[in-house]
Formats: C-alpha cells, structure tokens, sequence
C-alpha cells in the first residue's frame, strides 16, 4: 500500500509501490492517508476513494459496487469491485486487477458478472473463481442481463463506413491523418465520430455467450443507440417476460442530427426482429424506458420540444394495451431522471432537481398523487429500488459519493449512511461550512445562493472570496461534488465561495429556468451581481475589495461578460466588483463559437439562430450582442483563461482568442493550454496542475 503525508501544498510518498511495472500493470491501491493541519487540499481530494457504479443483489440483502482510486506518481487510476451488506458492515474487495471493472450486475445472490476490458466476466463471491462469460474484440460499454436470465444486451461499437466516392480517394494511402468529410456531426463533445454505440441481443447458455451469433438490434442502421456523449445502459431495458427491448434512438445523422434532439422510444420484438416507435409524435428528447413489473406499461423521461436539450423532463407512462400516454408531472413544476417503479407498479420514483438539492419523489400512477421521500442537504445522484428499501448514491458539498439507504414509505427523510470508504481520510479535514441564503434579485424575486465558508473560518477575520459561476447554462447549482470545481477544495485554500442559483438553471419551476435562453447577458447576469453585492454588503467577514470570479463553458463565459462589465460599479474601489478573474473553457466569440461547435441545436436554440440572419431577427440581433468578445475594450483587471484542445463543444481557439485579446489590452494574464483534455480535466496530474494554478492566480491577487 501507499502512505501518502498530505501537507498543503504538498504530496510525499511515505511507502512507494514499486516502480518496475509497466504502467498497464500496475494495481492501484487505496493510499493510507494523513493530514497534518485538517485542510482539504487538491492532494487529499484526490486520494478519496471515487465510487461510481453499483448494484443491489436480487435478494436486497447485498450491494456490489466500485470504487476507483489514484497513484499520483504513475498518473492512472482503475476502479475495483467490493460488496457490503446493504445495512452497512464490513466490505469485501472482489477484484485486484490493473484494469477497471465496470457495469457490475448480479446473476443470482452469489454471481455477479461485470465487464473489463474486451470481456465479461462472471465471479462466484465466495469462492472468488472468476469465467469469460463473453469477449469483443470491440470491447463492451455495458449490458444487462435478461429478467429469465437466458440472454444479455450487451453495448457495443461498431465503425462509421466512408463513403465509395470518398474512400476511392484514400486507396493506397494507408498512412494518412487526412479527415475528408461532406456533413456535419463528425465529431462530437470530445471524440471524432469514427464509430458509434449499437446495442447486441445475446443468447447464454451454461453461464456463456453464443457470441456468434449475437444481433445488432438496429441491424446495422447508422444511428447511434445508446445516444452520445451521456447514454449507458439506462437507455435500454428488457420486458418482464424477457421477450421484448425498449430502447432509445435518435435516428437520424449528419446535418439533421446536428440541429435535432428528436429522439424516440422503439421497442424491439426478439422474436421477429422488428422494431416499432412508440412516441413518433412526440418532437423532443424520449429516452431511459422502463417496463412496469407486471409488463402493462412502459415509463420514460419525455422532452416536448425539438431542438430544446434543457426542456422539463416529464415523466410519461404508456398502457401497452391501448397505447394511452399520461404525463404525470403535467402539474409538476419539475423535471425527472432515473425513474423506477415500485414492485407493486403503482408509484414511479424518480430524482428531481428541486429547490438547490436533488431528492427522490414518488409519482402515484393512478391518483397522480406526488410525495418527497429524501430531504436535506445533499444529493441523491442515482438509487436503486429493491422491495421497501431505496439504496442511493448521495453527494453534497462536504463529501463524495457515499452509499446511504431509505425506506419507500420515508417522508423527507434524510437517510441512514451504510458506506465508509472514504471515512478515514475524510474524518482528518475540517470542511467549510455550507449555508444556503434566499436573497432578493434587481425585479424582486427569491434566488437560492450557496455560501461556504473558508475552512479555517475566524468570525474576527475577514477573508477574500469567489464569484462561482455555473455552467450549462441549465446546470443547477445544488450539492454536487467535483474534482474539478470543488468548494471545498476553494475553502482550503482560504476563500468564501458564493454559488448562485441564477436564472437559467433548474430546480425552481419552468419559469426561471427559461428566463435565460436568447438573454445571456440579461437577468442571468444581473443575478451573479446581486449575489456578489449581497455577500459583500451583508457578510462582514468577507473583504469586499478582495473578489474574484471564476467558472467554466456557460460560467466561462460568464466570466467573460463580467469582465466586460466591470467598471463604474458603486461601493468599490476603481468601481471594480471584481479584482480578478479565470475563466475555463468558455464561449468569447458567439459568432466563432456558432461556426465552430458540433451541436447546432443548443446554438440555435440558445442564441436565436445564424449571425447571418440577425438583421431580419430581433432575437438573433440581441444574442450575437451579448458576446463577450464585443466588450474587450472595458477590460480592466487580471484575468486567467484556461482551455483544452480535444474539447470540440467549446473549441481552444475561443480560449486562445480571449487569452490574447487580454495581453493585447496588456491586461495581466494567464494561458493554462491542455492537448489531451476534453471540456473536463480528467487526467490526476493535468487535475493537480489545474488546481495548483487556480490557487496560485487568485492567491497572487486576492492575498498578496
């Protein structure tokens, strides 16, 4: 094991692993861990154990899940398997191994099976004895098994053909980079477009796959299922009966996928082959099926508009018989994920943004009745329902994801914590208190603001603090836990943190989540600096001539605005709310951006249409105005830009064009430049070189 001493600003290896294994073989184990003064820092926050994936055994009585953790040194991580009592109790590990396990399922109360690499496995717990159940040379991104157990439904990928009149034109050039392409969608958030996910109907027998014989459900069709970037295995699901699979798809490519978020609901008859749509009708996003028990009805999370990504998802339920469609949020001011039904098929759980936090409600199917289950200061990200017993994966500011249990009939509940692996590490650090403040905005309304405290909070003292801006721009601001924006991790470092639930994100009805489309420079702003004046007016121990502001994409961009706008503020010194800024992965050109991003929709629908189109629309004119690169000229305090080269929703040349508009203005500034990020800093030592620089920039201009 490694035993890592965590300082502040440093990470020293006590007991090192040995160092002669090649990086492909080498097992990551949990560090031991010790914290010398209780400050979390980026170094602890990435020693914490990551859990991502879990499954409760058909009995209710065990809990198989993964955690991942991190070696530093060899810049890798790998998730293992370990099982617990869903009560809580002792863990037992599963697996050691260089390679990650993923997708864990159970077969019966003692097998579990799970993917890594190229194969499937399976593994009786008891005696730890592990068997190929299948192998793709493709390799696997998941799979269910079948309710009768007889068959699998496996993701898989396979390779997008060119052309005959383009690929004639590569005919003996095997060693070209050259990308020839006459569509649009050719690449798409972080990936080239070269292949894309299908989903595979198997037969086992004795525990194995006929691979051989597997079917390509889509039958070779050049659509996308499950959807890119964000579809798994929630996107499909089998009948009862195992006879029948539901699945989500758009069916569409090129320029009519780039402008569309038209997906549908088919269900796949096994024994025909045959497909139908169930939900033509409906013009937005249709996707996550799940079959009632008794196999009379199918539920699934419904957009109503096309084009609109950030729609209300309602929760629709279909009677198979008949084909009847119910919304059953029709008077619900919110939206739904993760939807299961109760054994009985009388209630839908779902988890629901709602008011800053993300909680379970129950949605009677009959009655229409809703109830709140979960309630406090957290997250429930994802659960699973067995019998009575809800088990939950559950975030908040303060700790990552941790298992914690409920009970169906909880009202507001704030459930019992069964999972203890990070407890250890996480019982050394003092963390930041975490208030949620209602504070009024310029036309009167209530907006929710998060205010966390620097960890070592001294009321006689006062602290500099950060503007956090959120992304999206419909992304709310709850409980969330990051390894990148990690406010706890600010509040180390010795800073306030102001989160705003501004307009535009979720979880506070319809109306203020649509208060934001065609009007960034609107309201939206306008919220971030109400939150900033009432933190500065109201909280003394906050230094108001010592805010910054930072955040990334949407709160990129917000960065952007606010620099724009800084100057001629009342109650600060040089009329300057903020003395500084960094900005990651942010829009600065609208008309660059348009132009440049994959996902034509969210440009279309977000900023009215082409720049080219502005002068006969009213509503394109005032989105292109409100681009930040049209404000440069005022300017006036430090700001940090920092992008990467494989993100291709906000390419690097916006954050190029942003960096040295600021050294041409010869405003002091900073360039952080990743060649193998995405829109996300996923890499452990690209991460701690993220947090170090975004320390050091605020630290050299709000503490010294």
């Amino acid at each position: 094991m490694k035993k890592i001493l965590l300082t502040v600003a440093s990470l020293a290896l006590v007991c090192a692993c040995s160092k002669q294994k090649a990086n492909d073989e080498f097992v990551v184990e949990k560090p031991q861990v010790k914290v010398e003064d209780g400050r979390f820092t980026p170094e602890v926050m990435w020693s914490l154990g990551v859990m991502s994936e879990y499954a409760v055994s058909p009995d209710g009585k065990q809990v198989l899940y993964t955690v991942r953790y991190t070696d530093m040194e060899q810049n890798k991580n790998n998730a293992e398997l370990y099982v617990m009592p869903v009560e809580g109790g002792e863990a037992q590990r599963l697996t050691t191994t260089a390679q990650s396990e993923f997708s864990p399922v159970w077969m019966d109360e003692s097998t579990v099976m799970y993917c890594r690499g190229s194969q499937i496995l399976s593994m009786n717990i008891d005696s730890k004895k592990e068997s190929v159940v299948a192998e793709c040379e493709r390799g696997f991104e998941g799979f269910k098994l079948a309710p009768d157990g007889k068959s699998m439904v496996y993701i898989s990928t396979i390779p997008v053909e060119r052309p005959d009149h383009i690929n004639k034109l590569y005919e003996g050039l095997d060693k070209t980079t050259g990308r020839i392409n006459e569509d649009l969608m050719y690449r798409h958030w972080d990936n080239w477009v070269d292949e894309i996910p299908h989903i595979y109907y198997v037969t086992l027998t004795n525990g194995k796959a006929d691979m051989d014989n597997a079917k390509d459900i889509l039958n070779g069709e050049p659509y996308e299922s499950p959807m890119r970037p964000w579809g798994g295995t929630e996107q499909y699901n089998y009948s009862p009966d195992s006879k029948t699979i539901a699945y989500t798809c758009r069916k569409k490519t090129g320029y009519d996928y780039a402008v569309s978020t038209n997906s549908d609901i088919y269900l796949y008859d096994i024994a025909t082959g045959e497909s139908r749509n169930i939900c033509e009708e409906i013009k937005g996003y249709d996707q996550n099926p799940v079959f009632s028990h008794d196999g009379k009805y199918i539920a699934w999370e419904s957009m109503e508009r096309d084009g609109y990504e950030a729609d209300k998802q309602r929760l629709m339920v279909m009677d198979l018989a008949t084909g009847e469609k119910t919304d059953l949020t029709a008077e619900f001011d919110y939206g739904v994920s993760g939807i299961s039904w109760t054994d009985d098929d009388k209630e839908l759980l779902a988890v629901i943004m709602y008011q800053g936090t993300l909680e379970v409600f129950a949605f009677n199917r009959d009655t229409k009745a809703i109830r709140q289950i979960t309630a406090g200061q957290h997250d429930v990200n994802s659960f699973q329902l067995n019998g009575n017993t809800i088990v939950a994966s559950q975030v908040s500011m303060r700790y990552p994801a941790t298992l914690y249990t409920y009970n169906l009939n909880d009202d507001k509940a704030e459930g019992k914590k069964v999972s203890t692996f990070n407890d250890e590490t996480l019982n050394q650090v003092r963390m930041g208190k975490v208030e949620p403040h209602w504070i009024k905005t310029v036309d009167g309304k209530d907006m929710l603001t998060w205010l966390i405290y620097p960890y070592d909070y001294d009321s006689t003292k006062t602290y500099p603090a950060l503007l956090f801006c959120e992304g999206g721009p419909q992304s709310i601001v709850s409980q969330f836990w990051s390894t990148r924006w990690n406010f706890e991790v600010m509040s180390g470092a010795g800073y306030f943190i102001i989160a705003p639930n501004r307009r535009g994100v979720p979880g506070f009805g319809m109306e203020w989540l649509e208060e934001i489309s065609g009007d960034y420079g609107g309201l939206c702003m306008q919220d971030y600096m109400a939150a900033t004046d009432w933190a500065a007016d109201n909280i003394k121990q906050i230094d108001r001539e010592r805010i910054g502001a930072c955040g990334a994409s949407f709160g990129g961009y917000s960065v952007y605005w606010l620099a724009g706008h800084n100057h001629d503020v009342k109650g600060y010194n040089e009329g300057r709310r903020f003395k500084v800024f960094l900005a990651h992965n942010g829009m600065f050109n609208f008309e660059q951006q348009y132009l440049e991003t994959e996902e034509m929709w969210f440009e279309n629908w977000e900023i009215g249409g082409p720049y080219w189109e502005r002068d006969s629309n009213p509503k394109i004119k005032k989105g292109f105005a409100n681009s930040p690169h049209l404000f440069v000229g005022e300017w006036n305090s430090p700001i940090c830009v920092i992008h990467s080269e494989f993100d291709f929703r906000i390419v690097a040349s916006q954050g190029m064009a942003a960096y040295n508009a600021a050294q041409l203005r010869r405003i002091p500034s900073r360039y952080l430049y990743f060649p193998d990020e995405t829109h996300w800093v996923l890499k452990p030592q690209n991460s701690l070189l993220w947090h170090r620089n975004f320390i050091d920039w605020f630290d050299t201009y709000l503490k010294k």
